[in-house]
Parts: structure tokens; sequence; C-alpha cells
């Protein structure tokens, strides 16, 4: 469906994220895919369903911050409502996250605050948590820190692996992520002095979708 509410998703990887929001009926338009791997498969995913790509190869630059101003320019051409990070594998200079402040996101494997960082799957089951998920964020100058506004949460199997826990959680990162970016092209989500607000009242919680 395409509207007045400009999309730009930045990658990294295969793309899944990103297909899941082509094949959903957003209420916006993706208008440019950018990615920091030249092999990266979600570009191809990207010109299957004619949507525009760039390439900006990370390793041609010197520093993290001349990188993000490239990227900062590339994606102000397109005047981007909302910067979508799916499965992009970069750290972001503070002056780029400042820039976008309200209008970037991301979406993390685990129940923020708990599991900042990599490799949550094995973290969470190392614990011996019972419960598992996956949140969708603001991205802030803070790694994963930024307020949370949709998670999805399920509980973790005895018979679960690594490797299925992280396809059952991918499976509802495919829900809970354009249902996210829904909200916010319909304008019932926005961030205000670092507070979710959700049809007009600030929100004490994320929303969050329980799959048990």
């Amino acid at each position: 469906m395409s509207t007045n509410y400009r999309i730009v998703v930045l990658l990294s990887g295969s793309g899944t994220t990103l297909q899941s929001m082509i094949d959903t009926e957003l209420p916006a338009n993706i208008c440019a895919v950018i990615s920091n791997k030249p092999n990266a498969m979600g570009l191809a995913r990207a010109e299957e369903a004619s949507i525009p790509t760039h390439l900006l190869d990370h390793t041609l630059y010197s520093s993290r911050e001349a990188f993000d101003f490239d990227l900062q320019g590339l994606i102000d051409q397109y005047q981007a409502d909302l910067v979508v990070l799916a499965g992009f594998m970069r750290i972001l200079s503070d002056g780029f996250v400042n820039h976008y402040s309200g209008r970037l996101i991301n979406i993390h494997p685990s129940l923020l605050p708990n599991y900042k960082g990599m490799h949550t799957h094995q973290r969470v089951m190392d614990e011996g948590e019972p419960l598992h998920g996956s949140s969708v964020h603001f991205v802030n100058s803070e790694l994963d820190g930024g307020p949370v506004v949709l998670q999805a949460r399920l509980p973790v199997l005895p018979s679960d692996t690594v490797e299925s826990l992280e396809l059952r959680i991918k499976t509802k990162e495919h829900l809970i992520y354009p249902t996210a970016i829904t909200w916010l092209a319909e304008g019932r989500i926005e961030l205000k002095d670092n507070e979710v607000y959700m049809d007009g009242k600030k929100m004490t919680g994320p929303v969050v979708m329980d799959y048990m």
C-alpha cells in the first residue's frame, strides 16, 4: 500500500525482516533499502519488490562518523519519516541517532531491558529463563536502550534448542515489527521527551503480545 508516509530500511543480511514488511500491507511507502554489505540478500528481496536499493560499503570508510554522514545524506534524499533497522549490523554514531530522534526504530531479540547485546537466545537458555521474546524500540545513544513500543513474549519450552528458540522468536518478530510500523505510520505512536505516547496518552510500559 503506497502512502505519503515514507520509510527507509537499513539491513546487512538476508532480509527476512524486510520481507515481512513487504508482505504486509503497510500504510506506508518503503521508498528505499540500504545495505552496508554487498552480498546482502535483502537487496535482492527489495529489487524483486521494485524498491530502490543502495549499497554503502562501510569497509571503504576510515571512520564510523564518515560512514554515518554519507548514510544520513542518502536517507535524507528520500525525506524519510521513519528509518527502520532490519538486521543492520552497525553501531550508529550519536550524531546519526540524534538526527533521527523519534524516527529511528529497531527490533531486538529479548524482552528489553533484559539481555541487551548479542547472543540473547543462548544467554536466556543458560539462565533458565521461563520467558523470552523480542522488543520493538526507538533507538537512542544507549545500545538497545531506547524506549520500547511493543514486545512479543513466549515461553521457553523444555524441548527448545538455541536454534529452535531463535526461529520461534523470529516468526513473532515478523508479526510485531510491521504492527509497530503501522502504528507509527498511522500517527498512533510518537516519542516525546524520551517517553512513548500511544493515541495521545503516555505509555507506562510497552504493549505486550503474549504467545503462550
